[in-house]
């Protein structure tokens, strides 16, 4: 029911600046909000991925004692890491060179390392200000001195994937 001389009126141009301001503020938290869970999701999946690592590394150490060639076990700290997997991840880029592409993995032949290209890092903090940010790991032989009557023998008792450098991605 319509009351007798008032019009239907539409938005006042303050209303309508008030509702793109809500509106704009709304979005820019969802931006932020989305960047932050992006971020995050990169971050475990790298993690995930260095896990994986690990445990290939593991396996193959295993592997080796088995076999009764724990002398072969050096190689491990001097080879790819990824060449231990049954399939290599889709964001392997083999050898590392000098135009990395973010968020991929490269194996840096000249260091021994193995390194995450970051891609989306706004929250990741390194010791080291190299552009784009990377994390580098390395594979280390845990070792053990054993005392036998010959004397001490150093034995290889595991391997494990560390950060070259500490990082900090809160």
């Amino acid at each position: 029911m319509r009351l007798a001389g008032r019009k239907p009126r539409g938005f006042t141009v303050f209303e309508f600046a008030v509702c793109i301001i809500i509106i704009g503020a709304f979005a820019a938290v969802l931006l932020n909000r989305l960047a932050y869970y992006q971020e995050m999701a990169e971050k475990a999946a790298m993690e995930s991925m260095a896990r994986v690592l690990k445990t290939g590394l593991r396996i193959r150490l295993a592997e080796l004692i088995i076999a009764n060639r724990q002398h072969e076990a050096g190689a491990l700290e001097r080879e790819d890491p990824m060449q231990w997997l049954e399939r290599r991840p889709v964001n392997y880029g083999g050898a590392f060179h000098d135009d990395p592409r973010p968020g991929t993995w490269y194996f840096d032949e000249r260091e021994r390392q193995l390194v995450y290209v970051v891609n989306t890092g706004a929250r990741l903090e390194l010791d080291d200000r190299t552009e784009p940010k990377q994390v580098r790991y390395r594979a280390r032989l845990l070792k053990n001195n054993v005392q036998t009557a010959g004397g001490s023998v150093e034995s290889v008792t595991g391997v494990t994937l560390l950060p070259v450098l500490p990082y900090r991605w809160p």
